[in-house]
């Protein structure tokens, strides 16, 4: 039991290093260039998997831990971008952990990523109008969800192909 509880705890820290690596390694890619404020959501591959294998809980842990520790080396906690990061966060993992756990014989991890993907821009955009104080920025959300449907595609995609190729019954052992 305790062999378990320790090979959990070094899988999910394991997650969340990768969200931080993968969040790093968007930070270089130029999207933002072409839709200010547009991220593709690399980090995001993390937390799905850790919802998929571990659960919701696990899932959520990674993906705070990842947004805490990577703000904090970033420099941004507490920031305008801090706040931006957690609402999107929050709001495409809560949606994308209902549609897995209540409806994912009708949806793929590719779906799935897609709704997390549109949610977490929904979300960003409702803390940046309170933030901000103007309903105008829900104008931008169209151009958004250009830019999310397909990288949800591309998170869902490497997503499925990852879990296609993790060691036999690993999602059973903890899922």
């Amino acid at each position: 039991m305790k062999k378990n509880r320790v090979k959990t705890i070094v899988l999910l820290g394991l997650l969340i290093s990768v969200g931080m690596v993968l969040h790093v390694v968007e930070s270089l890619i130029p999207v933002s260039h072409f839709v200010p404020g547009a991220k593709l959501g690399l980090a995001n591959i993390a937390s799905l998997l850790g919802l998929i294998i571990f659960g919701f809980k696990a899932g959520f842990l990674i993906l705070f831990f990842r947004i805490m520790l990577g703000s904090l080396l970033a420099g941004t906690f507490l920031s305008f971008n801090f706040f931006m990061s957690v609402s999107g966060g929050l709001a495409g993992y809560l949606l994308m952990s209902l549609t897995y756990l209540y409806a994912r014989k009708y949806f793929s991890f590719i779906g799935i990523s897609i709704i997390g993907a549109v949610f977490h821009n929904i979300g960003q955009i409702i803390t940046a109008s309170f933030i901000i104080g103007s309903t105008g920025l829900f104008y931008y959300l169209p151009y958004l969800t250009l830019l999310a449907i397909p990288a949800g595609i591309m998170i869902g995609l490497i997503v499925d192909f990852t879990y296609n190729y993790l060691p036999p019954g690993l999602a059973g052992d903890y899922h």
